[in-house]
């Protein structure tokens, strides 16, 4: 799967692109739930920016409950159904 390429003279700063991207990704299930997002090294090349850069990205996917982060595993897309579980009412 082909990463967006970064526009590096849009006003939208890379992380946001990244972001973007990979939130589009999720919500048109090429990503889906419960599979792994890429490596941060691995989306460095693809994305051929640096690390922070990219742990900036996956900061506003994870914001919005998207994925999460095992540690010591790697990040995952979350399951909606169980988010909404999860919510206290």
């Amino acid at each position: 799967m082909a990463a967006t390429k970064i526009n590096h003279r849009a006003p939208e700063p890379p992380y946001r692109q990244i972001a973007a991207d990979l939130s589009g990704r999720i919500e048109r299930g090429e990503l889906p739930p419960g599979s792994p997002v890429p490596s941060e090294k691995e989306l460095t090349e693809q994305y051929g920016v640096a690390r922070n850069t990219v742990r900036s990205a996956l900061a506003v996917p994870r914001e919005k409950k998207l994925v999460h982060t095992v540690a010591g595993r790697g990040t995952y897309v979350s399951d909606p159904v169980d988010e909404d579980q999860a919510q206290p009412e």
